[in-house]
């Protein structure tokens, strides 16, 4: 048996999750609250294996509740229910240690069965349409970071590693066995490439491109 726990502000939703889960034979409810202190509070002697949280109560946002409520019970599995569509905060709540993420307008029966069975289970469940958006969106930010991010050399970024060790252009010369003729184009090529004025430029860029 799922024991389930709901948290909204709204008695109608309440009620409607209520009558819902009314027929389902492995799902229970084990308590209902409309705002976090209850919530916190109604946990600890009517503990939960999945909780339905609204994001906007009256005491405190679903950010500021979730990592509490993992911290003091890391065992539940939180959804969150919810009427905001904002992919930021979608991912924020993902990050903070969510496993659901549904949106009140478009969910139905099944689809919040399947979702509290499949969190249950140690999945991780997000409504299609918001699985397809964050997607579309992943996709475009690779697009631009591929656009963004030049096509490095592998000695060129080994000499821009030893740059970033504030090694001089003979030492690094020594350090590869090569020129350094050969040292002073690969600094220029890179400079280039990253659009680089000097070498704090071009070693702040390399920091923010996540090398070295």
């Amino acid at each position: 048996m799922i024991r389930v726990a709901i948290t909204d502000d709204h008695p109608i939703v309440i009620d409607g999750l209520l009558n819902a889960f009314g027929d389902v034979k492995d799902i229970s409810i084990a308590g209902t609250y409309n705002n976090g202190a209850d919530l916190l509070k109604g946990l600890q002697t009517k503990p939960a294996d999945v909780l339905l949280l609204d994001l906007q109560l009256p005491d405190r946002n679903g950010s500021e509740l979730a990592p509490i409520l993992l911290q003091q019970y890391p065992d539940i599995r939180i959804i969150i229910l919810s009427g905001i569509e904002s992919t930021p905060y979608i991912k924020e709540m993902m990050q903070k240690g969510c496993k659901g993420y549904l949106l009140k307008s478009n969910t139905v029966k099944p689809v919040l069965i399947e979702a509290i069975k499949e969190v249950y289970n140690g999945g991780i469940y997000i409504e299609a349409s918001i699985k397809e958006q964050l997607l579309h969106e992943m996709l475009i930010a690779k697009r631009k970071l591929d656009k963004l991010n030049p096509k490095i050399t592998q000695r060129e970024l080994e000499v821009l590693n030893l740059i970033m060790e504030e090694l001089s252009n003979q030492e690094i010369a020594d350090r590869l066995f090569i020129s350094l003729r050969t040292v002073e184009t690969h600094r220029y090529n890179l400079l280039q490439k990253l659009n680089a004025k000097n070498t704090a430029g071009l070693l702040r860029i390399a920091r923010q491109m996540g090398i070295g």
